[in-house]
Formats: C-alpha cells, structure tokens, sequence
C-alpha cells in the first residue's frame, strides 16, 4: 500500500499496466540485465538514464515500466524524476519523461499511459511539466491531447518545457 501522497503502486489504463522499477530491478537494468517481457529495443538509454534514479525509499514517484495488457510485454517506460517540489508559485509540481521502442509507436501507447499517471497526479493536487526536444512532434502532440498547454521557454539543454495546469 503507498502513502495517500503518492501515486499508486501499479496504474493500469485500457491497454496497460504501468509498473513501477524497484530498486534491484534498476540495478540489474543498468548492469546489462534484460527482463524476459522485455521488448527488443528495451530498455532505450532515457529507460537507463531514468533507472538510475530510482532510491530503495519506497517512493512511487520514480519510473515505471509500459506493460501492453495484452502480451505483457514490456514496450516503453514513463515515470516522474522524483516527488513533487513547490514550483516558484509554491504549487507542487513534478516533471514527467517517457518514451516507447519504436516498434509500439503510432498506436497511442504514450498518451494512454501519460493520462494514466496524470488520473494520478490529478488525484493528489500535483501539476506536472515536461521537457520536449523541439523537433520531436510526436511527443509534443502526445503532451498537447492530454492538455499540456503552459510553455516555459526551454530549459538548458534548448527543449521546450510544457506544463499541464492543475485540474
């Protein structure tokens, strides 16, 4: 059971299960290890990149797997790189990243999952921003239907910086 400030243990949506990565998950990904579901392609270096971060502190703020339901396999990862913090407003606000092995792209997988954590973050009063690469179109449509409307300018790395308002 996760704390009442916290996103669920597992989300589920539809089409997906959206599974948090435990600490010695993490630890075997980034040591080379390849889980059994895993699809070709996973995990990509942003899955890696976000494997890192996960802490043995319980928290549900970290990454998670994107579990197709129908074949389990593992196509994709989403997540948030932390619990929230109070923006310069003094809202809580967390940043979100994810993305799909290119054979599970084009079938709305990534909008799926991200509205299934935003249901989440929704719950729990929590806004959320994203960092988008500008030539990525793709993904800044995925962040445009589940109502990222803010723009922030760009953040030092030159991506777009999105924020959905609280609902």
């Amino acid at each position: 059971m996760t704390a009442p400030d916290q996103p669920d243990l597992l989300v589920t949506t539809a089409r997906l299960r959206l599974e948090l990565v435990g600490y010695e998950e993490a630890q075997a990904m980034l040591a080379g290890g390849r889980g059994p579901a895993f699809a070709p392609g996973y995990p990509r270096q942003d899955d890696l990149d976000a494997a890192s971060m996960v802490r043995d502190d319980g928290s549900t703020w970290g990454p998670r797997h994107v579990v197709r339901a129908f074949d389990s396999l593992v196509v994709g990862g989403i997540g948030f790189f932390g619990p929230p913090a109070p923006a310069d407003d003094g809202v809580a606000e967390v940043e979100v990243g994810y993305g799909l092995v290119e054979d599970a792209r084009g079938h709305g997988a990534a909008t799926e999952a991200l509205r299934g954590l935003l249901e989440q973050t929704d719950r729990l009063g929590v806004r959320v921003r994203a960092s988008v690469e500008p030539g990525n179109s793709a993904s800044v449509r995925v962040l445009a239907k589940c109502g990222f409307t803010g723009l922030r300018g760009s953040d030092e790395d030159g991506n777009l910086v999105m924020v959905r308002p609280l609902r």
